[in-house]
């Protein structure tokens, strides 16, 4: 697999991403919205780990482990992101773990960290 094609087709998709997460977040889907920006930063997580390590990368959804994986040193701001949009993951997916819905105000802080993140990862690759 073309190792370049994965990483510009992650870094171009979660622009799309982002526009759609700002979308759901504006028309009140809050935890869809949220679960995008999870996906968001998965794929550029992602995207710097096909850049580090020359490889594939591992079939996983947890934004810690792919951080760490990475070869990126993290503000503690960012860190808290990733712990943060780790729960509409989870919500998104295992609707057993349960999550309050956050507020506008609040999810619209976390869509902002978010393009914060994004553009922070984009700037690597």
């Amino acid at each position: 697999m073309n190792l370049e094609k994965q990483i510009e087709y992650w870094k171009t998709t979660t622009l799309a991403d982002f526009e759609t997460a700002e979308l759901l977040i504006n028309n009140n889907k809050l935890v869809h919205g949220l679960f995008f920006c999870h996906l968001i930063i998965e794929k550029l997580l992602k995207a710097n780990f096909v850049k580090s390590t020359k490889s594939l990368a591992p079939k996983t959804h947890d934004l810690i482990y792919l951080m760490k994986k990475t070869n990126l040193v993290f503000t503690e701001k960012h860190k808290r992101t990733l712990i943060t949009l780790m729960g509409y993951l989870i919500e998104g997916r295992y609707p057993d773990n349960f999550l309050a819905t956050p507020s506008k105000e609040v999810a619209n802080g976390y869509l902002n960290q978010t393009k914060e993140l994004l553009d922070w990862l984009v700037q690597k690759l």
